[in-house]
């Protein structure tokens, strides 16, 4: 939702479920916003690679493509309990990284669906440029690890299961 001073602000996965149909312009105007911040700053790259202030903020950055794409987002009820299965964006273990997790209700069947929809998000961000691995973390649980491309230390564009280990988990290649 718009916070004057402050323009769109993306679902996270972390906040109240929105009502059908109260946010699509809004979500229009500021991915398109993006799409041409990326085409005037990037020069020959154009819309392909994320622009210097997705960079400074990588969890907004992947929440707003991500719900552009139209994959809803988790959310909680006013006592934090998920009321609804979707993506969860928050910050990486380290600067400069996001995670992205697939949430829901208690018994809802999230888990065993995170696989499927966690590679689903990749290739939306892969696509805008995003270098994305999918871990394996505590108690089995899959969540997608997402960075800039060329960002020092960065495995490099190997793929939604590549990598030589992470924070908080492991490839799922690794086994």
């Amino acid at each position: 939702m718009a916070v004057p001073g402050q323009g769109f602000e993306p679902a996270t996965g972390d906040g109240p479920a929105e009502p059908p149909g109260g946010r699509e312009a809004e979500l229009r105007t500021a991915y398109e916003g993006l799409l041409q911040i990326r085409r005037l700053v990037n020069g020959p790259a154009g819309e392909a690679v994320p622009a210097p202030w997705e960079v400074r903020q990588v969890p907004r950055a992947v929440a707003l493509v991500l719900e552009a794409a139209g994959i809803a987002p988790s959310a909680l009820d006013g006592e934090g309990r998920r009321t609804r299965t979707g993506y969860r964006v928050a910050a990486g273990a380290e600067p400069g990284r996001a995670e992205v997790t697939w949430l829901g209700p208690a018994g809802g069947g999230a888990a065993g669906a995170e696989q499927e929809r966690l590679t689903a998000c990749a290739a939306v961000l892969e696509r805008l440029g995003w270098v994305c691995l999918l871990y394996r973390g505590p108690r089995r649980r899959r969540f997608l690890e997402v960075e800039p491309p060329g960002r020092p230390g960065a495995p490099g564009r190997q793929g939604r299961q590549g990598g030589q280990g992470g924070p908080g988990g492991r490839p799922l290649s690794a086994g």
